[in-house]
């Protein structure tokens, strides 16, 4: 019996989901989150974890873990102190940007902090031209004073960003040696490693906050690890990626700007997989933790793979699963603002001192504190009973809160409620009706601890009939961890416009990147069976700046190829604006090979049907507030681990289970399917 474990580290709570490989068993396990130092609860998850199956350390053939660390270093601004050497004259790009304001309709926005301070800003004589060719050699004994002189004031890592690098790397290169030389011990990122692409800032932008995050990723690996192998662990860890795909945890460290969305990342490979097992491709997936939501669209069972994003303020170039967040999850505190409105998050009580009701201190109300007055959350325990919590204190929380808006309790509850529904509503409208989808056509996937509390409320305010809820919805994340994937991501920039491309031209690029895939199958020891690379093409029209990401047809390059990126793009181009512009010119841009390195995943064989009598789950009824009766209603509650395929489940219930809190609000039934997912539908 070997098992394999996957470990989502969030602000609130550490998710372990234990997969046998031989029975297909599946066992889940919370604990409280450290935030002082993750790898603790890490470490104490897996433990308990382990202890529930009656295993020990020897016994794990995979160990996959998304963490928030790098993700956190960049919010809350506990990076490394950075240097930065670039083209001389190009310093201050760091700073000046796109000269784009944050917010267009307020003036009095701030900007992100920059990262690295104008005094830590060298710049040092090299130039290359627009076609990679050398204008000005690198000025070495230049370049060396500049380390000399970051060194002498103290910083820890250093970036190196050069114009058009993406070109020629070699006086990048250089000066990675020279920095080898100089100064050993700091931590080093150049731009042709980090983002090979072309758009300057963005390409600076990633560098730096690669190098800034650098050592804070480097020390938590490393104390991870030891930590690990004291256990007795015998199998290398593996770090999820923004993509979804996994990597080692020492390319984690070298590349933690890979990491900024590990967390989420898995939660929506897991609903791709429930996608295609269930046969439901269109979903929207709705990740509620307690101090965020994150929000996907799967548009034929995929999510949108993108190639710059913003987080936090700060432009990066690396491929992401397109996720959308917002500070609101189950720790959101509520509070009055300046002009006596309510408004909920971003701030979070996190996971210590956490919600009210937890009694550890915080006296204010927060999500999880509205649910519990409106016992829509057990308002008693959690985690099963592990884990005991204070109706009252929520209730003296919140109607502190409703005292200065000068409204009922309940009320006020409910309206937390309400405003972090409209929150998470509003999301979910970015990333599909901005962009040519119709939510109403889509089912709502909601897990998350916090995701089914609320799931039934966020259908209704978006016009979505359908909601599904997983079997393990509170470690969906640590599950989808069991289902992914090696991956590496490669590219180049080369503008070419499309009636003019060759074969020969076009071919001559992508072998060049497979030729790298193909370097990076074999250090991680992918065997051939297992090397999947899938090709593609950034393509706009001649003069646009932003680009649509088109897959290459398999096969050989030729004509044909051609044709199929032209019809690709169009195709995107019109989902998403609406229109496409007859005669013009198209350009490919930025050319890209995502390779996988197929791994054994969890699988889940359907359970026989058990027949729609689901009485022998019921464990008792309470009082539920229900927004459709807007009081109280008497509820039944069901023991999730008891329901089988086939049950049925009519509204009002409440369905709990170690992980979460389901609700089936009046006139919704819930149907558990073969692979015991919950389908929540209007009752017939």
């Amino acid at each position: 019996m070997t098992w394999r474990i996957g470990v989502d580290s969030g602000g609130t709570f550490t998710d372990v989901c234990l997969f046998d490989d031989t029975s297909g068993e599946v066992t889940i396990w919370k604990v409280s989150s450290t935030p002082d130092d993750p790898s603790r609860g890490i470490t104490q998850g897996v433990c308990e974890g382990l202890e529930q199956v009656g295993a020990e350390a020897e016994t794990i053939s995979f160990l996959g873990h998304g963490t928030t660390v790098a993700t956190n270093a960049l919010i809350q601004g506990r990076g490394v102190k950075t240097g930065l050497i670039t083209t001389d004259g190009f310093r201050d790009l760091l700073e000046i940007g796109r000269q784009k304001r944050p917010d267009l309709y307020d003036p009095q926005a701030d900007k992100p902090d920059t990262l690295v301070s104008r005094d830590l800003r060298l710049g040092v004589v090299e130039r290359l031209r627009a076609d990679g060719s050398v204008e000005d050699a690198l000025d070495e004994d230049a370049f060396r004073n500049a380390v000399q002189e970051l060194k002498a004031q103290g910083v820890q890592s250093l970036a190196v960003s050069f114009l058009y690098s993406f070109l020629n790397d070699a006086h990048e290169r250089r000066a990675a040696a020279i920095i080898a030389e100089e100064f050993p011990d700091a931590f080093t990122a150049i731009s042709s490693d980090i983002a090979p692409e072309f758009r300057e800032y963005e390409r600076l932008s990633t560098t730096v906050v690669n190098a800034y995050l650098g050592p804070v990723m480097k020390g938590y690996v490393r104390a991870l690890k030891q930590k690990l192998n004291d256990l007795g662990l015998k199998v290398a860890p593996q770090l999820t990626q923004s993509n979804g795909g996994v990597i080692a945890f020492d390319t984690a460290a070298e590349m933690p700007v890979r990491t900024v969305l590990s967390g989420p990342s898995t939660g929506v490979v897991a609903a791709q997989a429930i996608g295609r097992m269930t046969g439901i491709p269109n979903l929207i997936t709705f990740d509620m933790g307690g101090t965020s939501s994150d929000v996907a669209l799967l548009s034929d069972g995929e999510c949108r793979v993108v190639n710059e994003a913003v987080v936090h303020g700060y432009p990066l170039k690396v491929p992401m699963l397109d996720i959308h967040t917002v500070g609101a999850g189950g720790g959101s505190i509520a509070y009055v603002d300046n002009g006596g409105l309510l408004k909920v998050g971003p701030r979070s009580a996190g996971a210590n001192p956490g919600p009210a009701c937890y009694g550890l201190g915080n006296g204010e109300p927060t999500v999880t504190d509205a649910n519990v007055v409106l016992q829509t959350q057990n308002p008693e325990y959690l985690l099963n009973g592990r884990m005991k919590i204070d109706r009252s204190l929520s209730v003296a929380a919140i109607q502190t809160l409703a005292d200065r808006l000068g409204m009922e309790m309940l009320e006020t509850a409910n309206g937390i409620i309400d405003i972090v529904v409209a929150n998470m509503a509003k999301a979910i409208r970015v990333i599909s009706v901005q962009r040519g989808h119709d939510p109403r056509d889509y089912t709502l996937v909601a897990f998350g601890g916090a995701g089914p509390v609320q799931a039934t409320r966020l259908a209704r305010e978006l016009g979505m009939t359908r909601v599904l809820i997983p079997r393990t919805p509170g470690v969906l994340c640590a599950l989808g961890l069991l289902m992914t994937d090696l991956r590496s991501d490669f590219s180049a920039t080369s503008l070419i416009r499309l009636d003019e491309a060759t074969p020969d031209r076009v071919g001559e690029i992508f072998a060049d990147l497979a030729a790298r895939a193909d370097a990076w199958f074999d250090a991680e020891a992918i065997a051939g069976p297992a090397r999947v690379l899938n090709l593609s093409v950034d393509v706009r029209y001649a003069g646009q700046n932003y680009e649509i990401g088109v897959a290459l047809p398999e096969g050989p390059i030729n004509a044909a190829s051609f044709d199929a990126i032209r019809d690709g793009f169009l195709a995107a181009h019109r989902q998403l604006y609406g229109f496409v512009a007859e005669g013009e010119p198209m350009q490919l841009v930025t050319f890209r090979a995502a390779a996988s390195g197929l791994v054994q995943k969890a699988e889940f064989a359907p359970q026989p049907p058990q027949g729609a009598d689901a009485s022998a789950a019921i464990t008792g009824s309470r009082p539920v507030w229900m927004l459709e009766a807007r009081d109280f209603v008497e509820t039944t509650l069901f023991d999730r681990a008891r329901l089988h395929s086939g049950n049925v489940i009519p509204g009002p219930a409440i369905i709990d289970q170690m992980d979460s809190t389901t609700v089936v609000p009046p006139g919704m039934t819930a149907t558990v399917d073969p692979y015991l997912n919950l389908i929540l539908e209007a009752a017939q």
